[in-house]
């Protein structure tokens, strides 16, 4: 299986903005190796997969938001209703993010333990999608013990999804049931 980011290519001029970003930001300069994870190049192209549950236009790389409407339409087949919590996020959006979070006087440790830090974030590709499903709240491991989550767990390689964070994962990231990745 491939790890977070396995598709992450990025040119040197966004390797120094990450850089910078991360001196900023408090983050060690040896996150990525650190937690063996890749710098992740915004998306190019992204097209509308339609609201999220908070009624938020979500857009993916054309090939992703292809692959997540038939994964969608599969899990309909069975009776499984798929949601959008988040797709893609920009490098902005990121840091933005992980600021509001330490002016709200968290640690960066901490925050990184649920939050990629910007420029390594799958979502910055275009091919992240956080999941729900009717009835269960958003971003919580609960999503685990969902018909969604076995679902997804079964099919979703199928149709070239991935569970990027799973328990004991290597990036330092925690256990994110809801985060997939379309790897093609």
């Amino acid at each position: 299986m491939k790890g977070p980011a396995a598709a992450c290519k990025a040119p040197q001029d966004y390797r120094t903005e990450v850089a910078a970003v991360l001196a900023e930001l408090g983050i060690p300069a040896d996150y990525g190796p650190r937690r063996r994870l890749e710098v992740c190049e915004e998306a190019a192209e992204l097209e509308s997969i339609g609201a999220d549950v908070l009624g938020r236009e979500q857009k993916l790389m054309p090939a992703a938001a292809k692959a997540w409407r038939a994964l969608c339409a599969a899990a309909a087949e069975d009776g499984v209703q798929l949601q959008v919590v988040s797709a893609f996020r920009s490098f902005d959006y990121q840091r933005a993010l992980i600021q509001r979070k330490l002016d709200n006087g968290k640690r960066i440790a901490d925050i990184l333990k649920v939050n990629a830090a910007p420029g390594y974030s799958e979502h910055h590709t275009g091919r992240a999608l956080d999941i729900t499903t009717p009835d269960c709240p958003p971003l919580e491991q609960g999503f685990e013990t969902t018909h969604a989550f076995a679902w997804l767990t079964k099919h979703a390689a199928e149709h070239g999804f991935r569970l990027s964070y799973p328990r004991d994962n290597p990036h330092g990231i925690s256990y994110e049931p809801w985060h997939w990745a379309y790897t093609g």
